[in-house]
């Protein structure tokens, strides 16, 4: 299938802009705000989110993160233990979110697969590239675990390498903020957003998007990058009918 227009509308009329997308959804998505583990409403919430994207009838992969449970980093300084095997913890927390999210999505009708990085047959399938596109052509959500099932590469990596792999006509960066910004916006009420900026903007500056190996990835294969909120209901289907919302990354900026 070809990923420059969508294979159907919904009955709303609204025609999407992009016919198979890449979702990256950090683990905090999955629980309240500096929390842990995971939390009922806001899984429902991203369920939700993903859901009313479905509907439109686009392709959808989504790459669930971990940091709800662990980050491998910190836990291998807590811990003093290899770094490798902090992130094959960690790895296996994305499954947990990925399993989660299955059962959620699933509650609304959504058909799903969860295609896991590491081997774990008895509750999810291996990722192959080719069987998640076959999926994604028959309508199902398939949720991407366990990163690329290697320590020390992020799942913002991941998440990049799988979106050229399928073939997705954009990546989706779901986060706590609007877009990307020139300072936190946290600490820095001036902080100016970024409407529109370029692949190469972003790795100069050092903005904290994505990692910069994902960005590097990303700009190889021509694949743009919207970074919008999460939190903020009805954006990611806004963003994926072609509005223009959050922070777009691409090549021409």
């Amino acid at each position: 299938m070809s990923t420059s227009s969508a294979r159907s509308i919904d009955s709303s009329g609204e025609k999407p802009r992009y016919a198979r997308i890449l979702l990256k959804i950090s683990g905090e998505g999955f629980a309240e705000r500096n929390g842990f583990g995971i939390h009922r409403e806001s899984l429902m919430r991203i369920a939700d989110e993903i859901c009313g994207v479905a509907k439109l009838g686009v392709e959808l992969a989504v790459v669930v993160g971990g940091g709800n449970f662990m980050r491998g980093s910190s836990f291998a300084r807590a811990l003093d233990i290899e770094m490798a095997t902090a992130d094959y913890m960690g790895m296996l927390a994305t499954v947990l979110n990925a399993l989660a999210l299955q059962e959620a999505l699933e509650k609304h009708g959504v058909a799903t697969r969860v295609q896991s990085a590491l081997m774990i047959s008895r509750v999810c399938e291996p990722f192959i590239r080719r069987r998640c596109i076959r999926h994604l052509e028959k309508g199902r959500v398939v949720i991407l675990a366990a990163g690329t099932g290697n320590p020390f590469v992020t799942t913002d990596s991941c998440a990049a390498l799988r979106a050229a792999e399928i073939g997705a006509g954009i990546l989706l960066k779901a986060t706590k903020v609007d877009g990307v910004y020139d300072d936190d916006p946290k600490t820095n009420p001036s902080a100016r957003i970024f409407k529109h900026i370029s692949y190469n903007e972003v790795i100069d500056r050092r903005l904290k998007v994505m990692d910069v190996s994902a960005i590097d990835v990303c700009q190889q294969h021509s694949v743009p990058i919207v970074v919008f909120n999460l939190f903020s209901p009805g954006t990611m289907r806004r963003v994926v009918l072609g509005e223009d919302i959050g922070t777009r990354v691409s090549a021409d900026a």
